[in-house]
Parts: C-alpha cells; structure tokens; sequence
C-alpha cells in the first residue's frame, strides 16, 4: 500500500534489516551487504537489526552473527534473532547466549530470538531476553502447542507470531492460536496481552513504532499471574 492508502485502511507496514541466517555463511560476501544497513536504518518503519542469527550452526555463520550484533551495538539498535529450525536449536540457542555475553552494552530486554520451542525457552528468559514463538502448519510450533507454552512460562516476555517464508506458512494460526488460548478459557485481558500488547511492549522500544498498548507492561503481566 501506498502511505496514503496505508493510513485509510489501518495498515502500518515495519520492517527489520539484516543479512539473514540462512545467506550468513559466506562471510565475506555478508560484510558487503552489513555495508548497505545504516542506508536502511535511517527509513521511518526500520526498527532493528534482523532477522540475524543461526540455520547450521557453522563457524561461519556465528562470525556473521557476531558482526551484526557488534553492528547493532555500535548503531544502538534492536536485535531480532533466528535460531535454528533444526534438531540442534538449543545447540544454536547457547552459542548465540554465550555469544551475546561479550557484549555489556546490550540491553536484553531489547533483543528477541524467534523460531523458540518449549525446550530452549526457559534459557532466554532466564538470560532476560524475549522469546518468540513462530506457528507453522506442519512443523514446529502449533497454536495448541504455543499455548501449552504459555501455560507453563506465562506471558511476561513471550510473543507469539507466524510465518511467511520458505517453507508451508499460514498466517491465519495467529488467529487459530487466539481461538485456542479462549477455549482454555483464558480472559480476555490475558490474551489481549499475549497477541497485542506485549508485541507493542516489545517493538515499542524503537521510538519509530507507533501503536500503543491497552494498559502497562508490569499491570498486564501481572494481571496473568494472578488470573
């Protein structure tokens, strides 16, 4: 949509920048393209660095990771990160951790790694970082499954979204991950936070992104734990 036709129909389009895990291996040819980003950066509805990270865990892969982030650091950017969509994502998921710790100026409660399954969650929370859980329709992560998720690790710090990329995606589980979370008999307020609010939480950090939450970050959270 065009910016006019945008603001008539509600439609705020934002965007992230970044060499993404799966070109990352060739590392020179990822310098070249890291050289483009602050051209990027200065665009109204960029809001980070991403989507970076890991797909096999090669050596070269991590190198082109720590060059984003060292990148995102320097230009006081939000980090989104891909981890692994393989058997090993808790492998790729400490590397990233432990990469991370060589930084003391990252902030982690401006930092989201995508693509989790219940198994590495508890990690990147524990490290302070947010956690987003990605529905696809026949692999990994189903509506049921995400929120069993966060039936078990809350919603403090937890973003449930959906793809569109290389592999079968279907953008309506977000809704049928919603549908799931009320027949548990979730309230209302519980999922409002889940679905919009703690998106809002997450991206509102970077000044460029516009929509506001219904109520505060520590109200809405709390709120969940006591339900």
């Amino acid at each position: 949509f065009e910016p006019t036709r945008a603001a008539k129909y509600g439609i705020q389009h934002y965007a992230w920048v970044g060499m993404n895990a799966k070109e990352a291996n060739d590392v020179e040819f990822s310098k070249e393209v890291i050289a483009y980003l602050p051209e990027f950066l200065a665009k109204p509805t960029v809001l980070g660095i991403g989507e970076i990270g890991l797909n096999k865990n090669t050596a070269q892969e991590i190198k082109t990771f720590e060059i984003q982030v060292d990148f995102a650091v320097k230009h006081k950017q939000m980090i989104l990160i891909h981890t692994p969509h393989l058997s090993d994502k808790r492998k790729g998921v400490r590397i990233m951790l432990a990469c991370l710790r060589q930084w003391r100026d990252i902030d982690p409660s401006q930092v989201m790694f995508d693509h989790l399954e219940e198994h590495v969650i508890a990690e990147v929370l524990d490290a302070g970082y947010w956690a987003g859980l990605t529905l696809y329709p026949l692999t990994k992560n189903t509506p049921p499954r995400a929120i069993d998720a966060i039936e078990r690790y809350g919603v403090e710090r937890i973003c449930i979204d959906t793809s569109g990329d290389w592999g079968p995606s279907d953008p309506v589980l977000l809704h049928d991950a919603i549908f799931e979370m009320r027949r548990r008999g979730h309230a209302e307020e519980s999922i409002e936070t889940v679905f919009y609010n703690n998106p809002c939480y997450f991206l509102g950090q970077c000044p460029k992104f516009k929509l506001k939450p219904t109520r505060p970050q520590r109200q809405a959270w709390h709120f969940h734990r006591g339900r």
